[in-house]
């Protein structure tokens, strides 16, 4: 069974036992997250598309941990006006991995 999720503006194909990194979620290590904006459940039997969402289909998740992900590097250049600056820039991301998908 599978399903497809929106968090923090994205969206995500998950079935349970996978692990994926979503944009910054609030708790501890360990804590038990829901996410309840289903767009599309499948499994063997058919694939049930929402209109938009999928009603009463939840998709449960564990945090395992909340880092920062790479160094983005932002450069921006003037030509032939001595013009240069360098930012860095690190994004939060929470590090889930899914525990089961239940359809209604």
């Amino acid at each position: 069974m599978f399903a497809v999720i929106k968090t923090g503006g994205k969206q995500y194909r998950v079935a349970p036992g996978d692990k994926l990194v979503v944009e910054k979620l609030e708790g501890e290590a360990g804590s038990a997250v829901t996410f309840n904006d289903v767009l599309l459940v499948g499994s063997d039997a058919g694939t049930t598309v929402g209109a938009p969402l999928v009603a009463g289909a939840t998709v449960s998740a564990t945090l395992i941990e909340t880092r920062k992900g790479d160094k983005v590097m932002v450069v921006k250049k003037t030509r032939r006006q001595t013009y240069r600056r360098r930012n860095g820039h690190r994004q939060w991301g929470s590090l889930v991995e899914i525990t089961g998908v239940s359809a209604a």
